[in-house]
């Protein structure tokens, strides 16, 4: 009995093993403006979605519990069409912590306007990465969970997001060469502006944004994870990566990256150089407020 019962905890163990995936996220669908789809559908499909990316094994790495990727889905749903098709926007953000401290610093900050989708009640949330058809949703999820692996990898080792951006890259491109799935959001002139998921991975890989990559490695390892070591040379280190972000928007002006690092970045980066050295404090600001104008009320804050 004993042997049969060690058996069983031994094999709910390694379900429970093989259910983790690197992500750890939470889900939420918002439905302020629905008016003729059951709620329930929506609770349905929230747990749908933090099951299915919570679970799915996103890269060959092994992932302890407590390593998994802390980040955050908002779906909001803003109109419903015939057929269960459904426009919305996705909010999307995710954490790493420093090392050292129990201190998250934030990595990705970001919404994302151009969400169409069709979903049945009790549909599977399946993401078979060669099929287009029906895969909006799936694809969409997806994206933005190589993404998050993407920026996660890149602030631990130089390049190291390198295979999720690259998958990432690779959804975008199945997504545009569909007959039938022209979901807005995966190609160049959706939404205009050159702000979409086509331009969040065409700046991440292209040779001009390489550099800012490099910085996000100096950012975070060679950053934020020596404050508890040596604060003084973890904002030397900051700096010089804030350095490298203004060179990248001088070369590449008007990227999203960069508005993508202001958002995620601003109230760190405030709270971060409220003390220090007015030369680093005043190069600080100057930086934040050419790449991130809109905020410079907010800068201000810094030299004072």
């Amino acid at each position: 009995m004993q042997r049969i019962v060690s058996i069983f905890l031994w094999v709910c163990l390694a379900g429970q093993i093989q259910a983790q995936g690197e992500l750890n996220c939470t889900v939420r669908i918002s439905t302020p403006q629905l008016q003729r789809t059951d709620r329930r559908v929506f609770d349905q499909l929230e747990v749908s979605l933090r099951d299915f990316l919570n679970t799915t094994k996103w890269t060959t790495d092994a992932f302890e519990q407590e390593e998994r990727i802390e980040c955050n889905f908002i779906l909001t749903i803003k109109s419903e069409q015939d057929n269960n098709i459904f426009e919305a926007e996705l909010a999307v953000q995710s954490v790493r912590p420093v090392f050292g401290s129990g201190y998250k610093t934030p990595m990705l900050t970001h919404l994302d306007k151009d969400v169409t989708f069709q979903y049945d009640q009790n549909q599977p949330i399946d993401f078979l990465p060669d099929a287009t058809d029906n895969q909006n949703l799936p694809a969409l999820m997806a994206f933005y969970a190589y993404l998050i692996l993407g920026l996660d990898y890149d602030s631990f080792s130089l390049y190291g997001g390198d295979p999720y951006l690259l998958t990432a890259q690779q959804i975008v491109t199945n997504i545009q060469n569909s007959q039938t799935n022209k979901s807005a959001g995966w190609r160049p002139a959706d939404g205009g502006k050159n702000r979409n998921r086509y331009w969040i991975i065409e700046n991440l890989l292209n040779p001009r944004v390489r550099p800012y990559r490099a910085a996000m490695y100096t950012y975070h390892r060679k950053g934020l994870d020596q404050f508890t070591a040596d604060i003084n040379a973890g904002k030397v280190a900051i700096l010089q990566a804030m350095e490298e972000v203004e060179k990248v928007n001088t070369a590449y002006f008007n990227s999203m990256i960069i508005q993508m690092f202001a958002n995620a970045k601003k109230d760190e980066l405030v709270k971060m150089w409220k003390v220090g050295a007015k030369p680093q404090k005043d190069r600080v600001q100057q930086i934040m407020t050419k790449i991130d104008p809109a905020n410079s009320q907010l800068y201000r804050e810094i030299g004072s």
